[in-house]
Order: structure tokens, then sequence, then C-alpha cells
């Protein structure tokens, strides 16, 4: 099957063949899958090795605080097959999330959860490089829900 020729939603029926236990479905822009976090690093990898699939660039990974989890959403082109992929999973925890590294599929994941870790708190498990971005040791996580800063008088 040339996936270059397919639809969304050959794309998403595709998808969920190779991952039964995602929930694969057609998002307003974009296919969205959503992968349990025991999943997550085996799925990535399968995304990206696979030649049908070819998922070789994260053009984005993000992380969304919700009241009840935390969730990281990776947006994935595949250059060969010129299709995109968001990719969502959460976290077991909201308080203090943890997740599995991507960096080792994708070296731009590297600074991507670097960024998340050091805004949101987010553990990448077995990254080789997990510290602050951007501010110092001690600021708090600023994109937190609820994050307070008696300091420097910042509250959302």
């Amino acid at each position: 099957m040339i996936l270059s020729d397919m639809t969304k939603e050959e794309l998403q029926a595709y998808l969920t063949g190779e991952f039964p236990d995602a929930a694969v479905s057609v998002g307003k822009q974009y296919v969205e899958m959503v992968v349990k976090a025991e999943d997550l690093h085996a799925a990535s990898q399968k995304l990206k090795s696979s030649p049908e699939l070819s998922f070789d660039y994260l053009i984005c990974l993000t992380g969304v605080d919700y009241p009840e989890k935390m969730q990281i959403v990776y947006h994935l082109e595949s250059t060969l097959h010129r299709h995109v992929v968001v990719m969502k999973c959460d976290t077991a925890d909201r308080n203090e999330p943890k997740i599995d590294t991507v960096s080792d599929i994708w070296r731009t994941a590297k600074y991507h959860e670097r960024e998340v870790y050091d805004l949101l708190g987010v553990i990448f498990n077995n990254h080789s490089d997990l510290r602050r971005l951007f501010l110092e040791d001690g600021w708090g996580f600023p994109l937190r829900k609820d994050y307070k800063d008696e300091v420097r008088i910042v509250e959302r």
C-alpha cells in the first residue's frame, strides 16, 4: 500500500490495524492517536521505523495541563509519505507526572522534553540530559494551572 496516496480516513484505518490498543480518529486537521503511557516508546519506535509509516520528523512536542492529568502531544510527519499524525499520551499522575522519553527515537525531542520539564514539571524517564532549559532551579513550573509564585507575585 502506498501511504502517500492515502486519505486521512485510510491512514486512520491503517493505524488502527497497526496499533489495536490505541484510539485512532480523524481530527479537524490531522489523524490523531492516543496511546497508553506503557505503550508510548514502542509505538513511537514503530511509527518511525516502519517503512510503511516512516514518521521520521518530530515537528513539535508539548504538554497540556488538565485538572486530572498531564498530556504530552507529539506532532509527527513522514517526510517520505507526506502524512502528519498527532500522537497523545497521558501521564498516570498529574502531581508528579512521568513519562518515557522519545529523545532516543527523535533527536529533536531532547530539547522539546526539556522545555516541557522546565515549564510543566513532567519527568521524562531515561532522558539523557533532563534539566531546566529556561528557568533557574527552584523557580517552579509556571505553565501549571495551580502555579503560584509569592516572591515574584505571579499567579495563574
